[in-house]
This record gives structure tokens, sequence and C-alpha cells, in this order.
């Protein structure tokens, strides 16, 4: 989550995503936004071109995250030609929250459209450190195996950076293997 964070199956004392919450970060396009915000505020002129995208659309989805309180506005300032722009940062809000049952399965779609489009900017394929594992878990180890998912991002988020850091995001997931069975 992009600074969120999906089901993991475990106990989770975060509290619960409101409905507006939950449907603000189910969108591939507004977890980028998050993601593009994280470090450093940016307009909604740099956000549309970061995203290649329309800025009246990227304006609509920059401001349902306002209205929910994912991003926050930041001091306007003078823009080209004496143009009015107001920066936007992450609050991190979405590491915060947990969603609902009813909410996951949106996430989890959002979630995987943002990390293939991400993916696919890396110029590199060799930058992306991938790795794939089939398992066979009883219910006790697949709550186990969700419960340290949470511990090890818990600990990955808390990182603070260090001189010259640079980007980097993590995806993982953990799911039912269909064709296995």
């Amino acid at each position: 989550m992009s600074d969120q964070r999906g089901s993991t199956g475990s106990e989770d004392d975060r509290p619960l995503a409101t409905e507006a919450e939950a449907k603000a970060v189910a969108s591939a396009m507004r977890l980028r936004i998050l993601r593009l915000c994280l470090d450093r505020a940016l307009t909604n002129k740099e956000i549309a071109q970061r995203l290649d995208a329309n800025p009246a659309t990227v304006l609509h989805h920059v401001r349902k995250l306002v209205d929910t309180g994912f991003l926050t506005p930041q001091q306007e300032r003078t823009g080209a030609r004496g143009s009015r722009e107001i920066p936007y940062l992450a609050t991190r809000k979405s590491w915060a929250l947990r969603l609902g049952e009813e909410f996951k399965s949106d996430l989890s779609t959002a979630m995987l459209e943002a990390f293939r489009t991400e993916v696919a900017q890396v110029p590199d394929p060799k930058q992306v450190n991938a790795g794939r594992l089939g398992m066979r878990l009883n219910e006790e180890q697949y709550k186990e195996v969700s419960a340290r998912f949470k511990e090890l991002f818990d600990e990955l988020a808390a990182i603070e950076p260090g001189p010259g850091a640079r980007p980097y995001s993590v995806f993982m997931a953990i799911h039912p293997d269909t064709g296995r069975d």
C-alpha cells in the first residue's frame, strides 16, 4: 500500500476504513498517485505528467484522495506564468487502516494493476527482483505466514531512509494456487 496493505488473514488492530476511504484506495490510479506523492509533494500537473494521464482525470482522483484524507494539500505556490499551484503529499493514512471484507477484492485488483503498470515501466527488467513459491499450508500455517507478512511489512514501513536513499516498492501476495489441485 503501495503504502497500502492487503488482507493478511491475521489479527489486525488498525481502525476499519469507512466505505468512502475503502473506495478511494480501491483504484490503481489512486494507488499510483499515493505512491508518487509519498516522498515529495507534487502538483496535479506533475502527477498527470508522471502518469501520462489527462490532468482533469488526475484532478478527479486527487480530489477524492484529499476528501478522504489520503493526500493533503501543501503550501500553495506560483507556477509558470503566475498560475496557482497546489502540491499534494501522501499522508500514509492508507497504511493505518484496514479494509472490511467487502472491499478486499477491489483493493487486491487495484494493487495488482498498479504493480503491473509500475513494473512494466522499469527500464531494465533485471532491476525487478521477483520470486514465486508454491506451498501447501493448513489453516494454522496460512495464518502464521500471513502474520509474518504483516510483521515484515510493518518492519519495512518503519525504516527511515538513509543517505542517498532511492525509492523502491515491495509487492507480496499469498493466494490459493487453484491450478495445482
